[in-house]
C-alpha cells in the first residue's frame, strides 16, 4: 500500500515543481506512444524520486485506478512532493508535448500511412514497445524477489490476466483483498 506520508527518505528530498515539470516532460517526449517503459528509468534511476519498492507500489495503485496509468501515477507523485499544484506541474509536463507532437504525427500519417515503409516502421515500434515493457517488468520484479507475497500476487495476476484471460473486474476484485491480506499477515509476523 501507498504510505499516508512520504518515507523519510522522501521528507529529506525536496522535489520541486520545476522537477515533477521537466521529469514528466522528458517522459512525455521521450515516451510518446506508450511511456511505461521511460517512467520507472526518469523516476526511480534517473531523478530519484522514488525507490523500486515505492515504485512498484505507486504504479499499482496507479493500475487499479480509471484512467492512464502514468497520467494517475504522475498525479500521485506530483501531489505527494507538492500538493495539487505539484500535481498539477507533473501533469502538465507529461500531458503538452504529447499532445503538440500527436497533432504534428496524426497529419503527417493522414497523408503518407499507406506506404510501406510507414507499415514496417509501425511494427518495428510496436516490437521496442513490447521488449521496454519486459525489461521494465523483470526490473520491478527483481525489486520484490524477496517478498513472497508479492511474488505470488503478481504470478496470479499474470495467470489469472494474462495466461487465463479472466476478466480484469473479477481478477482485481479478487486479487486486491488478496494482496492487502497477504501484506497485512506479513506485517503481523514482522
Amino acid at each position: 500500500m501507498i504510505p499516508a506520508s512520504p518515507s523519510p527518505r522522501q521528507c529529506a528530498t525536496i522535489v520541486s515543481h520545476r522537477a515533477l515539470f521537466t521529469a514528466f516532460f522528458k517522459i512525455g517526449v521521450l515516451g510518446f506512444g506508450g511511456v511505461t517503459g521511460w517512467v520507472r528509468q526518469i523516476v526511480v534511476e534517473e531523478r530519484g524520486f522514488l525507490d523500486d519498492r515505492e515504485f512498484a507500489e505507486l504504479l499499482g495503485v496507479a493500475h487499479v485506478l480509471p484512467g492512464a496509468n502514468t497520467v494517475n501515477l504522475a498525479t500521485m507523485l506530483g501531489d505527494r512532493y507538492n500538493g495539487a499544484s505539484g500535481a498539477a506541474a507533473a501533469l502538465l509536463g507529461l500531458l503538452i508535448a504529447p499532445i503538440l507532437i500527436l497533432i504534428a504525427v496524426v497529419s503527417l500519417y493522414d497523408r503518407f500511412a499507406a506506404l510501406p515503409d510507414v507499415q514496417g516502421a509501425l511494427g518495428g515500434a510496436a516490437a521496442a514497445t513490447a521488449g521496454l515493457m519486459i525489461g521494465n517488468a523483470y526490473k520491478m520484479v527483481r525489486a520484490i524477489r524477496r517478498d513472497a507475497a508479492a511474488i505470488l500476487i503478481a504470478g496470479a495476476a499474470f495467470l489469472a490476466a494474462g495466461v487465463l484471460h479472466l476478466p480484469l473486474v473479477a481478477t482485481l476484485a479478487t486479487l486486491i483483498p488478496a494482496s492487502i491480506l497477504a501484506v497485512a499477515v506479513v506485517e503481523r509476523r514482522r
